[in-house]
């Protein structure tokens, strides 16, 4: 009882600290400058962050995370935006919103995509705060329990969605599985980190340490709706007329609690993702949309992913936010960040005089609460915000593709030369937009690249401390045997689910 009650005067101080003058107005500007970096492409949460440090030196630890976190909690929300409206990905992590949200608003269904994927992104950003309130007195033994061979096994987790975001048929899974076998090559190239062996570089000094995911991302996307937008010659919606396309905000939110329970869940993905040091969105986002697909009661239903199904945009958006939250967690409670922004974070609170650890649980448990309550409002600000000006925002996409391609273009190579500063960035976006154009034109799936990509090097590198360290008895823990368990059921549900579905209705299998 002592426990509960202590938490719960921190919890009000938190808030109560939140709610002060100076306080207030910071985390304004955060979640201002966090709204244009959001939709800006290629700027990035963890590289604002990094430029805000040096104006948080005279300030106090109550006003400088208010400031910090309301501009980091709300890029995730804002970047949706433009994944939604152009193809874009406004941040690295806002890829698979992509997937279905812009197929939508080619359609003339921007609003009914950006009131989905706000209110989603709502929803999570509150799941993940609760989670990271109610969380931190107990999340120690599951965060000390994941060692290098445990991660392996939950990015080989990650990686049987290959299977659910394939194709459909025998052709699409071939496909799927040579999509996500390429994106995983391409992890590759660089400096080994073990060995020091250079692989892949072709004596290109830009390409020792490897290729960077945003150049890549808005090549593989945003460089084949650019050149389709141009051979169509019309906007993003098609002949939609202007002012038709904000009409269905009120549908989209509705959307939003109609698949409540979908949104809830891929909240709870984004979480635990979120609390494991070294996954990150990249992994959240594309395991709640594959979770998403599978929420398919039908083989239409599947077919219809990758079109402009809503449940496409809820899941991402939900777990894209709820992570944010969740990730604090082991910054906050072990001094272990979970990810690149989460890093930078942490040495804010080496500026301000604050280490992170145990004392943030006692006698700095009021602090961590108001970290908590930033999320929260600063993500209902921002979505306020967005819904009150979304009209104007979906009315972007009828604007001629004439008009909008240059803009958007520069956008893309801004976007890209940002990431390293490096003119090989440029050239690393237009090699993977031919790619991206080759994939859309013949029809190949375009999220398993993504997802090899990203989970290459995480898998190879904890392949290697988990060798290194164990031998093979690594394969005989057994937390490993219970998450390669999962991981197979996981990639065989599919297959499963389509076999009862056959059963059911009575038809043969196909040899």
């Amino acid at each position: 009882m002592e426990t509960m009650k202590t938490m719960v005067d921190a919890c009000i101080g938190g808030l109560l600290i939140n709610l002060q003058l100076w306080p207030v107005i910071y985390m304004l500007i955060g979640c201002a400058i966090g709204f244009w970096v959001g939709i800006l492409p290629g700027i990035g949460g963890g590289t604002t962050l990094a430029l805000m440090m040096p104006f948080i030196y005279k300030m106090t630890p109550q006003e400088a995370f208010p400031f910090l976190l309301g501009m980091h909690s709300v890029v995730q929300t804002t970047g949706d935006i433009t994944s939604v409206l152009f193809g874009i990905p406004g941040e690295a992590t806002t890829v698979a919103t992509i997937v279905d949200g812009f197929p939508m608003a080619k359609k003339g269904e921007a609003g009914r995509a950006l009131g989905a994927v706000l209110m989603s992104s709502l929803i999570g950003a509150l799941f993940g705060a609760a989670f990271l309130a109610f969380t931190i007195p107990i999340v120690r033994p599951l965060v000390l329990a994941f060692g290098s061979p445990e991660m392996f096994m939950l990015i080989l987790l990650g990686l049987t969605c290959i299977s659910t975001l394939s194709g459909h048929g025998k052709r699409g899974l071939l496909l799927g599985l040579m999509s996500g076998g390429f994106g995983f090559l391409c992890s590759l190239v660089g400096q080994d980190r073990q060995a020091g062996v250079l692989r892949f570089t072709f004596g290109q000094l830009y390409l020792w340490n490897g290729l960077s995911i945003i150049p890549v991302v808005i090549g593989l996307f945003a460089i084949p709706e650019i050149i389709d937008l141009a051979v169509r010659g019309t906007g993003i919606a098609g002949n939609v007329p202007f002012g038709k396309l904000g009409k269905g905000v009120k549908d989209g939110i509705k959307e939003t609690f109609r698949h409540f329970w979908l949104t809830i869940r891929c909240s709870l993905i984004g979480s635990l993702i979120g609390i494991l040091p070294g996954l990150g969105g990249g992994v959240a986002q594309w395991v709640s949309y594959a979770h998403a697909t599978q929420s398919a009661k039908t083989e239409e239903e599947r077919a219809g992913f990758g079109k402009g199904d809503i449940r496409g945009v809820l899941g991402p958006g939900a777990a894209n936010n709820s992570k944010e939250g969740a990730g604090l967690i082991p910054t906050v409670a072990f001094g272990i960040p979970g990810s690149s922004g989460m890093a930078i974070l942490m040495g804010a609170f080496f500026l301000l005089g604050i280490v992170p650890g145990p004392d943030m649980l006692t006698k700095h448990l009021t602090l961590t609460y108001s970290m908590v309550w930033t999320i929260v409002l600063a993500n209902i600000i921002i979505v306020a915000v967005c819904l009150l000006f979304i009209n104007h925002l979906a009315n972007l996409t009828t604007i001629r593709g004439s008009l909008i391609n240059p803009v958007v273009l520069l956008l893309c190579f801004i976007g890209a030369y940002t990431s390293n500063n490096d003119i090989g960035d440029l050239i690393v976006l237009m090699i993977f937009g031919g790619v991206g154009y080759f994939m859309v034109r013949f029809r190949w799936p375009r999220p398993p690249f993504i997802l090899g990509f990203i989970l290459g090097k995480l898998a190879e590198t904890y392949l290697y401390s988990s060798t290194t360290r164990y031998g093979a008895a690594w394969l005989i823990r057994p937390k490993v045997i219970i998450l390669f368990c999962i991981a197979a059921a996981f990639a065989l549900y599919p297959f499963i689910q389509k076999r009862f579905r056959k059963a059911d209705l009575g038809e043969p299998d196909k040899i």
